[in-house]
């Protein structure tokens, strides 16, 4: 493969990429020279279109699938395209208000709005949606509360300050009534509403430590009880919608390349992973074909999401590499916005 240069990536270079990814994103079909000579204004003759492409596919750029067919974009021909090539356009106003009335009856529960985020985004997306629920680790405890379950066994229920909702089950060793659980549950609420679970942690620790809390066989039990419900932790969750969407593009015609991709969004640890990677910086986020290995001839499009500058989960579409990103960008980065303003409402 040719050394990457700057001779090489010229305006006229850059434009005849453009042009033939544009067209490829249009019509899923392999793009000849007269088609861009023709179609796309570049004022140039086929011939010169034609040695520009051949300069482009031997610089990774494009490929040729078949001899006598035209070329199609490579996953680093996208990647050029994303970061210097694409002008991203506006959301239409309808596209907004689409969004906005998603959210308009108020906050509500917390996992039913990003349920509802997924549907959304993916109807106006005609892509897949995933919305991730934020870990209740990285959430501030609202309250705790237990319920006698019979069988030595007790529903730990924790809620967040933004509404998520985690039930852990707690293997007890002894019988114990409901009433001292309820009596439990307000000394705790009193010493760790408000708090992180980090910080929910390290407060139990010092508590179980004070000497009046020793002798005190309520609250030791309490806070005993406490740690093992945290211990219990709850399974990352992901919201998919949308399967369809992308099955019915025509890279996903072939039966083995379907099979594979519907395992791929039916395993939530999968997709769990894939959006931890979004986690670690604010804004839109793409990974582009092979840099998916878990989604192969896929491209993601991500954004985080949280209250002011809390960063608490992420939400994606996903579709083939020939994806509309220049519509896709700001629809994910403006849903983002939405649901971070009703978290920090809530």
């Amino acid at each position: 493969m040719r050394q990457v240069t700057q001779d090489l990536l010229t305006e006229r270079n850059r434009q005849v990429l453009r042009a033939v990814i544009t067209d490829y994103i249009e019509t899923a079909e392999p793009v000849g020279s007269r088609t861009i000579a023709r179609k796309h204004g570049v004022n140039l003759s086929p011939a010169t279109v034609r040695n520009i492409m051949a300069d482009l596919e031997e610089a990774g750029y494009l490929a040729q699938p078949h001899t006598s067919a035209g070329r199609v974009p490579t996953d680093r021909g996208f990647r050029i395209y994303v970061d210097t090539l694409l002008e991203v356009e506006d959301l239409s106003t309808g596209q907004k208000e689409r969004i906005q009335r998603t959210y308009r009856g108020g906050g509500g529960p917390i996992e039913e709005v990003l349920r509802e985020t997924s549907r959304v985004l993916s109807s106006v997306s005609q892509q897949a949606a995933l919305v991730m629920v934020p870990r209740f680790p990285s959430e501030v405890l609202r309250h705790i509360e237990f319920v006698v379950l019979g069988d030595y066994r007790i529903l730990a229920i924790l809620v967040s300050k933004t509404g998520i909702v985690q039930n852990r089950i707690v293997h007890w060793e002894e019988r114990i009534t409901q009433d001292d659980l309820e009596k439990m549950a307000r000394y705790l609420n009193g010493i760790l509403a408000d708090r992180t679970l980090t910080e929910v942690r390290q407060t139990i620790l010092e508590e179980m430590q004070k000497a009046q809390v020793l002798y005190d066989r309520l609250r030791s039990q309490a806070l005993r009880l406490s740690q093992q419900a945290l211990d219990a932790e709850g399974q990352a969750d992901v919201y998919v919608e949308g399967t369809l969407n992308i099955l019915n593009q025509p890279e996903f015609a072939n039966v083995a390349q379907m099979r594979d991709l519907l395992r791929a969004l039916e395993e939530k640890s999968t997709l769990v992973n894939l959006l931890d990677r979004t986690i670690s910086a604010r804004g839109v986020q793409l990974f582009i074909g092979s840099e998916l290995s878990e989604l192969i001839g896929c491209s993601l499009i991500a954004s985080t999401y949280g209250p002011g500058d809390a960063v608490v989960g992420s939400l994606a579409v996903i579709g083939p590499t020939r994806m509309n990103y220049s519509r896709l960008i700001p629809l994910v980065s403006y849903t983002a916005a939405q649901v971070s303003r009703i978290l920090e409402e809530s």
